[in-house]
């Protein structure tokens, strides 16, 4: 696969000097490879994106609501293929692959509602003082950067392209190097709805492209989600050319669950926290918090359900847990198991990798775990679930606040009055309450602390991608 790059419309080959293997992890094998955009043609789709600017956000509310409509119904179209790729690429369970697909096609679909509403939001501002009168528009922001991980790579797209796209903004996405080929759907749904050349642009690459996407004066915004290390940079490149960013980073999230909870329903949210994805999730609720009068029923039963997913290829196995996408990904987790021997911790479950082809490790459970240990406070990324007992609501509401993220939690209890409470009382940007992780577009995405900054989604998702002007005249 030689024209991996969607610029101006056109696919082009890549002229960069990075070759990108993709791999299934489920066997440990390349089955593609292309070549990386060059730092040149990252110039050229930002300049594509600079000059189809001005007649996408002058197009009209309803004929970008009507292309991302078809967006939606494209992505339907490709199901089977993109469904597939899912499980090759990254490993994905089919089930998984199939509400991960299901998630963008809704996506595209709420954002193309929205932007119906746009003329509505235009309108006249009151003003105390005599003899003016005020109107207030919002605009697009401009030519928006969007870097997107691997781990939802198809979902994260649709959550940043949707809303720029109905906002009137024109784009450079940039997919992980690791997940490359999915996102190249968006360019084929693109050429097949006759999009405006330039509104989307498509650039795959490593750190190189990254970086050169990143830093680029043509850009007016830039959106990233990933790793905070990246993120980090991603904010100096953005103070930088002092230009707006949203930031969606890492996670290191608890669950609590109340003594008053059904110990097979707290079983089955937890498990869903830690293994969905193969817990490669900035929301994975890696860290349990678990009431001293629940936890010695709980905690075997726990070991037990971790102990009978079945993990395996999802191409060739009815599984519950693929593999981890990458072998760096893999060779991190193993170091964290590494790091548990080391620390002493007790396990109940799991805390290996599988003998087995591919990049498989099992599903993990570390009990009694410290505060200071670093598999509690560090992002593992991975289906490594620590847990520790507390006595009060209070001391549930403290630890799990402890953290230097604050993305997500989830709370499990019977009464839902406290639920609520504790809902209200944690440090996160996005709550669960007796539920697995159901995230809609209609809800916001994002965290506070470490976790980043910005919301997605929702109407917060939208007003990310524009600019708030005001007209002010005199009537004298």
């Amino acid at each position: 696969m030689t024209t991996s790059h969607y610029i101006a419309g056109h696919w082009v080959e890549g002229q960069g000097s990075d070759c990108i293997s993709v791999n299934n992890p489920a066997l440990g094998q390349p089955f593609a490879e292309l070549m990386a955009a060059s730092v040149s043609q990252v110039d050229q789709a930002v300049a594509a994106a600079r000059s189809a600017l001005p007649a996408w956000k002058s197009t009209c509310a309803s004929e970008r609501a009507a292309f991302l409509r078809g967006f939606a119904e494209q992505l339907g179209q490709r199901r089977e293929a993109l469904v597939t790729l899912q499980m090759r690429n990254n490993g994905k369970p089919r089930h998984e692959a199939e509400i991960d697909l299901d998630d963008a096609i809704a996506t595209f679909g709420y954002y193309a509602g929205l932007a119906e509403q746009l003329p509505s939001k235009n309108r006249t501002v009151p003003l105390a003082a005599p003899g003016f009168t005020a109107r207030t528009r919002l605009e697009p922001v401009g030519v928006v950067g969007l870097i997107v991980p691997w781990n939802f790579p198809l979902v994260t797209s649709a959550w940043k392209l949707a809303p720029a796209l109905a906002a009137g903004c024109t784009v450079v996405l940039k997919p992980s190097e690791v997940t490359p080929l999915i996102e190249q759907a968006y360019g084929q749904i693109a050429d097949a709805l006759g999009l405006p050349a330039g509104v989307l642009n498509i650039v795959n690459g490593k750190a190189e492209t990254g970086a050169a996407l990143s830093n680029h004066n043509g850009l007016d915004k830039l959106s990233f989600t990933g790793s905070n290390s990246v993120g980090s940079q991603v904010m100096r490149s953005a103070s930088a050319q002092c230009r707006p960013v949203t930031l969606e980073l890492g996670g290191k999230s608890a669950i609590v669950v109340f003594d008053d909870c059904d110990v097979d329903q707290a079983v089955e949210w937890i498990v869903a926290g830690i293994s969905w994805n193969a817990g490669q999730m900035c929301s994975a609720t890696s860290r349990l918090l678990v009431q001293d009068g629940i936890a010695d029923a709980l905690l075997p039963r726990l070991q037990a359900a971790l102990e009978n997913l079945r993990v395996g290829n999802p191409l060739t196995e009815e599984v519950d847990m693929g593999p981890l996408t990458s072998q760096a990904q893999w060779l991190k987790v193993a170091s964290y198991f590494a790091t548990a021997r080391e620390e002493g911790l007790q396990c109940l479950a799991g805390g290996h990798a599988l003998d087995r082809e591919g990049w498989f490790v099992s599903p993990t459970l570390y009990t009694d775990v410290p505060k200071d240990s670093r598999l509690w406070t560090e992002e593992i990324f991975g289906p490594v679930l620590c847990a520790r007992r507390f006595a009060t609501e209070e001391q549930a509401i403290a630890e799990a606040n402890d953290s230097r993220f604050g993305l997500v939690a989830t709370v499990c209890s019977a009464d839902l009055e406290r639920a609520e409470r504790v809902a209200d009382a944690l440090e996160v940007g996005h709550v669960w309450i007796n539920s697995v992780q159901a995230v809609f577009v209609e809800t916001s995405w994002g965290g506070t602390k470490g976790s980043g900054i910005g919301r997605e989604l929702g109407p917060w998702g939208l007003s990310a991608y524009q600019s708030v002007k005001h007209v002010t005249r005199c009537l004298g």
